[in-house]
């Protein structure tokens, strides 16, 4: 009986693993995707902050400058400050990353709404460049479902 529940199991773990690891692929890939939408980096131009962005259980250190997300790097790190950090689980990335989002999973404050997300810290920078983040954290939707299927 044990082995066989085992057996279920393996692949809804290798599937999790497998969903895990396109999350964070998708993310360390957003600096790239971002340069090569110059239209997104103008909307950011006065935007300077250290925050911390990601899947909760592996969120990423990102410094953005003028608009431009210059370095991202997986944490922890010890002693790295941020402003403000968005989190979400990693079905909700999966979701939210789908080329049309079911509702509540649409968007960032949908997320946060339905409790799959976590925004904390000093909100002002996420806030006052609201759109920004929204059109930056969405850039790997395209990628992610081409990944995923």
């Amino acid at each position: 009986m044990a082995a066989l529940q085992e057996a279920r199991l393996e692949p809804m773990i290798s599937a999790s693993n497998a969903t895990d690891a396109a999350i964070i692929e998708a993310f360390a890939g957003i600096p790239a995707l971002l340069d090569q939408t110059p239209a997104l980096i103008l909307r950011g131009r006065l935007l300077d902050c250290d925050c911390l962005l990601g899947p909760a259980s592996h969120a990423f250190h990102a410094s953005i400058r003028q608009g431009r997300i210059v370095d991202l790097t997986p944490s922890p790190v010890l002693m790295r400050s941020w402003r403000f950090a968005y989190r979400a689980s990693v079905t909700a990335w999966a979701e939210y990353w789908q080329p049309a989002p079911r509702p509540g999973f649409h968007d960032l404050l949908a997320l946060t709404k339905r409790g799959e997300a976590v925004l904390e810290g000093d909100l002002h920078p996420f806030m006052a460049h609201l759109q920004y983040f929204k059109d930056v954290l969405a850039l790997p939707r395209r990628h992610f479902a081409m990944v995923t299927s």
